[in-house]
């Protein structure tokens, strides 16, 4: 039986309409008087820290944690402010899918895995009224390695749900190669949706236990049932 889903959320609940690197480039520029550069970075499937690590390398920044710290004061507003100036949506299916989970007669608690800091993620899941499904999750704060997050929701889940819970009762859903990664990593299962950062060919290949073009081609029954 499935316990627990844990969701990524750029491009596997949400659409922002780039939001989160227009953020990132204005809190550069703006903390750190350096205008360029962003551009030139992958932000798919990646953590917050990760990126900004790369930035400051680029530029040649120290790493220091006076320096992250400045970066991770400002960006959760910048991010608001250019939200609420973008276009974006939930992803297909996300509403309907969501709703079926809790539907089910046993349904499994819902969580995030995501490369977004905490902040970070409550603003653009509150922007689009999804951040309330969600009991909890790993973030950014909890480490730099997307792998490691994994293994931080799962210690959550179990201290949230039951210390008995096993990783073949947890579903990883998201977008990306690194998230089909990081639930292998903790053992669990796997749904891949071509909404966000990869192509469903790049995730056909990556052997999730599911790879669907987007959650309308899927249904809760299903995923929970094998």
């Amino acid at each position: 039986m499935v316990r627990l889903v844990l969701f990524d959320i750029d491009g596997t609940l949400v659409l922002t309409g780039g939001a989160g690197t227009k953020a990132f480039a204005l809190t550069f520029a703006h903390v750190f008087g350096l205008k360029h550069g962003s551009e030139k970075m992958k932000f798919a499937g990646r953590t917050d820290v990760s990126l900004v690590r790369e930035f400051f390398k680029i530029h040649g920044v120290p790493e220091s944690h006076e320096n992250f710290s400045r970066f991770f004061e400002s960006y959760p507003y910048l991010l608001a402010h250019v939200l609420a100036h973008s276009t974006g949506a939930a992803c297909a299916g996300v509403t309907r899918f969501v709703n079926e989970l809790l539907d089910l007669p046993e349904p499994p608690m819902l969580g995030l895995l995501t490369g977004n800091i905490r902040l970070g993620a409550e603003i653009k899941l509150r922007h689009f009224n999804l951040w309330e499904q969600f009991i909890f999750g790993g973030f950014a704060d909890d480490h730099e390695e997307r792998n490691h997050i994994a293994v931080a929701a799962l210690g959550r889940g179990r201290r949230v749900l039951d210390p008995n819970l096993q990783p073949h009762e947890v579903i990883v859903i998201g977008d990306t190669q690194f998230d089909v990664k990081c639930g292998k990593f903790i053992g669990a299962k796997t749904l891949a949706v071509a909404t966000g950062g990869a192509k469903f060919e790049e995730l056909n290949k990556c052997g999730a236990d599911w790879t669907v073009e987007d959650l309308t081609k899927i249904s809760a029954k299903q995923i929970c049932s094998r």
